[in-house]
């Protein structure tokens, strides 16, 4: 049997060379923030394209390492797998909290009872509660386009949006409304994204915070 790496660190430090030596001058291009992100993001996914789909508003990037550095935010996500895939020890370190309500008792009853997706209502529920948190959604579009709804409507004011939903139906739609909604985002175009992307991309933006707290 072959030799194989068995060091955590020395695994994600030879596959994030691989990463800068693959993406050769395109890096350039990337603000410190920005790289972090793509480069995460391609870890996770070992798919080159998302360096190419990434969007971001104006200034996302620098808003979203403030926001942590002020610490105590609230992280709303459309999945459990998102809630549970963020570094909890870094959201610690920020004093900040993630919140998922979709598998909530609640959450089932409105959503039987008004005959929606708990997708929707858990974004409804979420709103209601923390109107200006940080949305991550990275598996339905019905919840971003509930979440763009809401922010018209003045029910929901959020700090960043990180929208990155995957699929065949309504994901990419979804997601080029969020471009045009004068939200600030971070977003994927396209089909592509998903519950670990949005991790990724959290997890990027928290480490970078951490490293550049005064």
């Amino acid at each position: 049997m072959r030799t194989y790496s068995t060091s955590p660190e020395g695994i994600e430090s030879k596959s994030m060379l691989i990463i800068e030596e693959e993406l050769g001058p395109k890096i350039e291009k990337f603000s410190p923030a920005e790289a972090a992100v793509v480069k995460r993001v391609i870890h996770t996914t070992a798919d080159f394209e998302y360096a190419n789909l990434l969007a971001a508003s104006s200034g996302a990037y620098d808003q979203a390492l403030e926001l942590f550095r002020n610490e105590q935010q609230v992280i709303v996500t459309d999945t459990n797998m998102i809630a549970v895939g963020i570094n909890k020890e870094l959201l610690n370190s920020f004093d900040s909290q993630v919140k998922c309500l979709v598998a909530e008792e609640e959450t089932r009853r409105l959503a039987l009872e008004e005959g929606l997706t708990r997708s929707i209502v858990n974004i409804r529920r979420a709103a209601g509660q923390y109107p200006e948190a940080i949305y991550a959604i990275g598996n339905a579009p019905t919840a971003l386009y509930e979440l763009l709804r809401l922010a018209e409507e003045g029910e929901a004011k959020p700090a960043l949006v990180i929208g990155v939903p995957v699929g065949f139906v309504e994901a990419a739609e979804s997601k080029e409304e969020l471009l045009k909604s004068g939200l600030p985002y971070i977003a994927v175009r396209g089909r592509k994204g998903g519950s670990t992307v949005a991790v990724a991309i959290i997890n990027a933006l928290m480490r970078l915070a951490s490293l550049t707290v005064s």
